[in-house]
């Protein structure tokens, strides 16, 4: 099993910025992609921004040049810088990550965190 902790959400005004972070602990043997997704009220889960262990990122279109997503792999941890917040950014945030843990079968996963909430209103 996979912990993600995430924190970093909360309340902004419309054109300011928050930082997420989401680190993993757990008998991990390596993240390949780290992943931030997002839910608003009675939309589905979106994927927000990704990255690879190598550093190979992707971006919704509603989000390039306004987020960027970056990660520590000393440290297991994924970041999500967002400026320019809209009120539509507003969503319960929610961490990902796949790999393989460190076991005797190199099993892998794919886990997700318990969700942040950012709020973009004036």
């Amino acid at each position: 099993q996979v912990q993600l902790v995430e924190s970093g959400g909360g309340l902004v005004h419309p054109g300011g910025s928050l930082r997420l972070s989401c680190a993993a602990s757990g008998s991990i043997f390596s993240i390949n992609a780290m992943n931030w997704y997002r839910q608003a009220p009675g939309n589905e889960r979106e994927l927000v921004a990704g990255i690879t262990q190598i550093g190979y990122t992707n971006y919704a279109d509603s989000v390039k040049g306004r987020f960027t997503i970056s990660r520590d792999n000393a440290k297991n941890t994924v970041y999500l810088q967002m400026n320019s917040l809209k009120p539509e950014d507003t969503a319960v945030y929610y961490c990902n990550a796949r790999g393989v843990l460190r076991t005797r079968q190199y099993t892998p996963f794919n886990d997700w965190g318990q969700g942040t909430q950012v709020t973009v209103s004036s």
